[in-house]
């Protein structure tokens, strides 16, 4: 860092001011970089494995591409997480998103081609989009106090819903698009997830200056300077130790459920007769529930604490699980509403448990841990995703279901163990 870039970093440091001012600017540079990394994201949930149904000739493997990028994911989860310790969040979410717009290039090149191989190499690399777009909602948080954590997690989380949302429903659109070129209808999404990727890279390459975890750092830094803690530093870190671990759980078994029923959906709905664009409608659905409730759920986490929004989400993800079971496959309206409970109860869970992981960590190795957790929670979700296509090829969508809406409840053990921890 050069001097001249020091002495303005610094100036954060000292005044309140401007520290208010950077918290909110840098909200609204990842909201927008938001926008762009939930349009990226959807290619994948709505037609990945549609394509790989298409180009395998089975169902059995249909939830490969869930289970690929969302494997992806993990690896580049633990790259950016220690790109931002090291660089800052700029650089590693920058890198992120760039390689997740590679990826998609590669799976449209793989759809040209009809190359499995590729399409799977591809698929993991585009994995790198979705860690990304997950780990930003961090950098809302870098100068956000305790009262405003879970509402700073939500707000960059609401504005991904203006991308997921349009994602889906540009399904159709942007395969006529292919088509029209030369590319599969199917790949056309990931000719929208190529180009949205790329430009959230740039808009946070471009616009987040300066870094809101390098003036975190410093903030911090000055104040141990001036306030030691002294013997109570060893109890401070055991709290820490719990409230990851916490944190932890409630995203990993609310990634699990969701990434599981979700990914046999749109196949359970092609069996069914269903149209690309009826597809696509559900989806946008439940990706809008998985976002646009954001900005309630952070209050909600703010006011009424962790533990119960955790527990409200295990509830949540137990109807979603049980009405998409009983659900007739050509009723529209039954998984429209099965669908958005999960991406409710997906919100609820991974608004409180981040909310725990930053609240259990310091600056100094924050981003660290954060990557980390959220390799856990990738790795859970590419279980959930190569799992659910078994499932379903060995026995049905319903059985998938009701496994998914009874693992739900493991949510509320994991609370209730955390209080009496706290105890």
């Amino acid at each position: 860092m050069s001097s001249k870039a020091y002495q303005l970093n610094e100036s954060y440091v000292v005044s309140h001011e401007k520290q208010k001012a950077l918290y909110k600017r840098t909200l609204i540079i990842v909201s927008i970089s938001q926008i762009f990394g939930g349009a990226g994201l959807a290619a994948g949930i709505t037609v990945g494995a549609l394509l790989a149904q298409q180009m395998l000739g089975t169902d059995a493997f249909a939830g490969l591409p869930s289970a690929l990028f969302t494997l992806g994911s993990a690896g580049a989860a633990l790259i950016v997480g220690r790109l931002s310790q090291r660089y800052g969040r700029r650089t590693g979410l920058t890198a992120g998103f760039i390689i997740g717009g590679l990826g998609a290039i590669g799976v449209i090149m793989a759809a040209i081609i009809n190359s499995v191989f590729l399409l799977f190499a591809s698929l993991l690399i585009y994995g790198a989009g979705t860690a990304t777009n997950l780990q930003a909602r961090y950098a809302g948080t870098d100068l956000a106090n305790n009262k405003q954590r879970a509402t700073a997690i939500s707000i960059t989380m609401v504005f991904t819903t203006f991308g997921a949302v349009a994602g889906p429903n540009l399904v159709n659109i942007m395969g006529n698009y292919a088509l029209s070129i030369g590319v599969p209808s199917l790949a056309g999404p990931f000719i929208l997830s190529a180009a949205a990727y790329i430009l959230a890279g740039l808009v946070l390459f471009i616009m987040l200056r300066p870094d809101p975890l390098v003036i975190a750092r410093m903030i911090e830094a000055s104040e141990q300077v001036q306030n030691a803690k002294g013997l109570s530093a060893s109890s401070d870190q055991a709290e820490n130790k719990r409230g990851v671990i916490v944190g932890a759980a409630i995203m990993v078994l609310t990634q699990i459920v969701m990434v599981a029923i979700m990914t046999m959906t749109p196949v359970h709905m092609r069996h069914h007769g269903h149209s690309l664009g009826e597809i696509g409608l559900v989806i946008g659905f439940h990706i809008g529930a998985m976002y646009l409730p954001s900005l309630v759920t952070g209050v909600l986490v703010d006011k009424f604490g962790r533990t119960a929004m955790a527990i409200a989400s295990g509830s949540t993800l137990l109807l979603a699980g049980l009405i998409s079971a009983i659900a007739p496959g050509d009723s529209i309206i039954l998984l429209v509403i099965a669908l958005s409970l999960l991406g409710l109860g997906w919100n609820f869970g991974l608004i409180s448990g981040t909310a725990l992981i930053v609240d259990s960590t310091e600056t100094s190795t924050r981003a660290k841990t954060q990557g980390t957790v959220d390799v856990l929670i990738a790795l859970s979700g590419a279980s959930g995703g190569a799992l659910s296509g078994m499932i379903v090829a060995g026995s049905s969508y319903t059985t998938l279901s009701f496994i998914g809406g009874i693992l739900s409840l493991l949510l509320i053990p994991v609370v209730i163990w955390s209080r009496k921890s706290k105890r």
